[in-house]
């Protein structure tokens, strides 16, 4: 069992309160490392979810003006470094990714609601310089209504931030559904918020359990006008149909098919550094890490060795031990992808080049592994592997490597490395993804804006253009 100052409750959080299933059923949490009880959640359902959004509705009809927001996510925000230590132990806990991970993570979440404080005032209304009409003409952004927040299990703070510190920003109160895999961290959030932070009763709620009853109360009210998701694209298909019949906005950040492409001119060390800290965050269990390796075919086994030395020496293991580069994929399933992946590049050919050392470790482990000539039929090739698999795909040159890195239904995430800057603009003007980074391994940061094209979604979280998501543009002219 866990313990923490941060856990006063395991249910959900309806109008100010703590509260518990109505039907007393729990969901157990486990840490993957080990496959360890560390707790039982409330098992919540549609009829908490109503209750949750009612509450919602009474505080929306409580408005507070951008100084008093700016206030709440400057809150938000010190209350997640002051308790970075605390968050980060219980995330890394139920999650696997090492505590030094865990932490960062929670420096991150706090970045989201930071800069939001910074540039509420964004939302401001706006006069136009004009006069058509001989009125006065003013933009004012208004909130949309309630919102959904429908977070995944592989950044359990990270994500909440994202979307949290725009509704807030936006005056949106909110109803907050964590993945049933990592309720934890997302609990320890909400105690902060209660004690710490003074929102109004009803302006923040969070209710857990199976997706399907809460999602449906969700579409079902007609004062939930805005749901954002992160999640599979499969699920986000369905939610599209779910919000047809009320017309409700979605913010979506789906699956993703990252290539990382390495041209012959690139420092071979630099792209290697970059992709290990890119590859193996949360495990590799990340829609932004790389999931495609294109190697120019000249330098590709110089590359492999490489990357094969830097992979042999991660150390794998429980993240709250020192040292620990990698934890535990997050199930049973996870494990088996991963295995089916690596399994079906081999049979096609695919060349093992590294394998680092996972053997005696009980949880759902799996060894960081680099395979070289994988061939563009293997599975990895057009599947979202979400594990430490990291496939090196060989092409021969600019226009080719363009039409295999786009040759994917999703567009979430890319990244290029070459000498050439003039190249690297041109090929990153060519790439169908909204994350396209240059000689850099980097992912998204609380200051610009992060979203996919294709089918990886739509809408954008961070920057000045995530604060809009959850506003709606009134116009108001004066005679």
């Amino acid at each position: 069992m866990i313990e923490s100052p941060l856990l006063p409750a395991l249910g959900g959080y309806i109008n100010g309160q703590w509260v518990m299933a109505d039907s007393g059923k729990t969901l157990p949490v486990t840490n993957p490392v080990d496959n360890g009880h560390l707790a039982d959640v409330a098992s919540m359902g549609g009829a908490e979810t109503e209750r949750a959004i009612a509450a919602a509705e009474a505080a929306f009809e409580q408005p507070a003006d951008l100084d008093q927001r700016r206030h709440w996510l400057e809150a938000i925000a010190d209350a997640l470094t002051t308790h970075r230590e605390e968050i980060g132990r219980i995330l890394c806990m139920e999650h696997g990714k090492p505590l030094a991970e865990a932490t960062g993570e929670a420096d991150y979440a706090a970045g989201f609601f930071r800069y939001a404080a910074k540039n509420v005032h964004a939302l401001a209304p706006r006069t136009l310089e004009e006069h058509p009409r001989d009125c006065t003409w003013t933009v004012h952004h208004r909130p949309a209504g309630v919102v959904g927040l429908v977070t995944p299990w592989n950044f359990p703070i990270g994500m909440i931030a994202k979307k949290l510190s725009a509704a807030i920003a936006a005056d949106c109160p909110s109803v907050i559904k964590p993945s049933s895999k990592t309720p934890l961290t997302m609990i320890a959030l909400f105690a902060l918020l209660d004690r710490e932070v003074g929102l109004p009763a009803g302006k923040v709620n969070l209710v857990m359990g199976s997706s399907a009853p809460i999602s449906q109360a969700l579409f079902d009210a007609p004062s939930v006008r805005v749901i954002s998701f992160t999640g599979s694209t499969e699920i986000g298909r369905e939610l599209i149909r779910q919000a047809a019949p009320g017309i409700k906005r979605l913010t979506l950040e789906l699956g993703g098919n990252a290539p990382y492409i390495i041209f012959d001119d690139a420092d071979l060390d630099h792209a290697a550094d970059q992709l290990m800290i890119n590859k193996f965050r949360g495990g590799g269990q990340t829609c932004v890490c790389a999931n495609r390796i294109f190697v120019q075919a000249g330098v590709a086994e110089a590359f492999a060795e490489k990357l094969a030395e830097r992979v042999n020496g991660l150390v794998v293991g429980d993240g709250m031990k020192p040292g620990t580069q990698l934890g535990p994929l997050i199930d049973e399933n996870a494990v088996a992808k991963v295995t089916r992946h690596v399994d079906d590049a081999v049979a096609r050919g695919a060349r093992e080049m590294a394998r680092a050392d996972a053997e005696g470790l009980p949880g759902t482990f799996y060894p960081p592994t680099v395979l070289l000539d994988v061939p563009s039929d293997a599975a990895c090739y057009r599947e979202e592997t979400f594990g430490p698999l990291v496939p090196l795909i060989t092409f021969a040159d600019e226009p080719e490597v363009v039409r295999m890195a786009n040759d994917t239904d999703f567009g979430l995430a890319s990244y290029v490395f070459t000498a050439d800057q003039g190249r690297g603009q041109r090929v990153i003007e060519r790439l169908r993804f909204g994350h396209a980074a240059l000689n850099t391994g980097t992912g998204p940061t609380p200051e610009a804006p992060f979203g996919g094209m294709k089918q990886s979604g739509y809408g954008r979280e961070g920057g000045l253009e995530g604060l809009f998501e959850f506003t709606e543009a009134q116009t108001v002219p004066v005679g």
